[in-house]
């Protein structure tokens, strides 16, 4: 079983060691190091055999917060909007009293009152990012982002090249990570991705945990199955309902059985209960969707007042879209009631595309259908069904390859508008249909 890493267990005798401070191999059962006293010790019997691994910012935003202002160092830190909006990240010790992403924020306040909120800044984060992927990407082309502060990376044959197994270079990596951006990160070490990722949320913060071949099995049978890749609260609920809680049992179940209750989720629980995952590490992830929302200033339910911020929201949305390099074939729209009842309604469209005017065209049809009265904190749009737009042409029969429904011919147009735009600012360009909404974007409510 994994213990904690800077711990000796009694299995250790036959395990190898690795100090996370110097990169030194002390001996198994030392409490510190003998090179450079640090008590920073990962032990595990497959400690330099095993290649996939999973890594995990600590609470990322908020840990740039405190970097950049060291007066937030010392007190519990909530990124996000005051009262309307929802957390976005927290430090550790806004967690200590409950808050977590997505709280709601007047809730998270109520639980810590004495919280900093901090504004997001997409911008900083997005560069930190950056950084820490290309420090990444030093030590192997294998890495999978998941998320602007997570990623997955394969290390596989790169012991030969840097003359170093991937548990060292791990170790080396979380030291620069933290010289170099005053940030921490957590990681997990596996033989797959599943077991990797759990691994990196054993040991947070600043963690460094291992899962190895021999005690996998043995580690996931007590757990829940909420830990399963896949397990929402819906497929929870369902497997309760037949007696299922722990993953355990799901891996005393035949692959057969479970196919046959579950259907195709059902194979990859029973491979996952059983500690495998066939699954690559893929530097190139498909994009299934974009989206961009807002929590408004202000409980709104005439759509006059809604069409603008949806309009931004698209326009967001196409452009990055265009960054990307896709087009979408469907458009969802989100709203959250006053009284936090979350909706989506999708639509598909007739031609794929990544023009403004298309998305919020579908997007304004399925708010008129939500637009009965009900009052809304929150708005969103996104994109779906993604193809790479290199698949979009020009539609025949338009004028000069324009659509004014935001088809396939609105392309050349939008791409004009774009370019001016780059050159001279976001809003040195704007569609007549959009002048009149310029200053009602300006209200309470518009979109950030």
């Amino acid at each position: 079983m994994p213990v904690k890493p800077d711990t000796p267990g009694p299995g250790d005798r036959c395990a190898t060691a690795l100090c996370r401070d110097c990169g030194r191999r002390p001996d198994a059962q030392a409490l510190a190091c003998e090179t450079c006293g640090s008590e920073r010790i990962v032990r595990h019997r497959e400690l330099h055999s095993l290649a996939i691994a999973h890594l995990d910012c600590d609470a990322f935003y908020a840990a740039i917060e405190k970097r950049d202002r060291p007066e937030l160092r010392e007190v519990p830190v909530i990124v996000g909007r005051h009262h309307r909006g929802v957390v976005a990240a927290c430090c550790y010790l806004a967690r200590a009293y409950g808050v977590h992403s997505a709280m709601p924020m007047f809730k998270a306040l109520k639980a810590c009152p004495d919280a900093v909120v901090v504004k997001p800044d997409m911008q900083k984060y997005e560069a930190a990012s950056r950084e820490v992927r290309s420090m990444m990407l030093r030590l192997t082309p294998l890495v999978e982002p998941l998320s602007i502060d997570e990623a997955f990376m394969d290390f596989t044959g790169t012991d030969t090249w840097h003359r170093a197994n991937p548990a060292r270079m791990l170790a080396g990596l979380a030291r620069k990570v933290e010289a170099r951006l005053s940030i921490t990160i957590s990681i997990g070490l596996s033989y797959n991705k599943f077991l990797a990722k759990i691994a990196s949320d054993l040991d947070k913060p600043r963690g460094y945990a291992v899962i190895g071949r021999a005690e996998a099995r043995e580690f996931l049978a007590g757990r829940p199955v909420g830990l399963l890749w896949g397990v929402g609260q819906a497929l929870q609920y369902r497997l309760a309902r037949d007696g299922i809680t722990q993953i355990g049992q799901i891996a005393g179940i035949s692959e057969k059985e479970m196919v046959s209750r579950y259907g195709k989720i059902g194979r990859q629980l029973w491979s996952f209960a059983r500690g495998e995952d066939e699954r690559p590490v893929n530097p190139v992830r498909e994009v299934k969707s974009i989206s961009s929302e807002t929590t408004l200033a202000e409980d709104l339910s005439d759509p006059a007042r809604l069409r603008p911020i949806l309009r931004q929201l698209s326009g967001k949305v196409a452009q990055r879209m265009k960054k990307a390099g896709v087009i979408g074939r469907g458009v969802t729209l989100k709203l959250k009631t006053s009284d936090f009842r979350l909706l989506t309604r999708s639509r598909r469209l007739e031609h794929a595309t990544c023009s403004p005017e298309a998305i919020y065209r579908a997007g304004d049809r399925l708010l008129c259908g939500e637009a009965d009265g009900r009052a809304f904190r929150l708005i969103g749009i996104g994109a779906h069904s993604l193809t790479s737009a290199d698949t979009l042409h020009q539609g025949e029969g338009d004028l000069f390859g324009a659509d004014p429904a935001g088809g396939p011919g609105d392309a050349p147009v939008e791409g004009v508008l774009d370019e001016i735009r780059e050159k001279f600012g976001p809003r040195s360009v704007i569609r007549g249909r959009d002048s009149g909404h310029e200053m009602r974007a300006k209200e309470p409510g518009k979109a950030e």
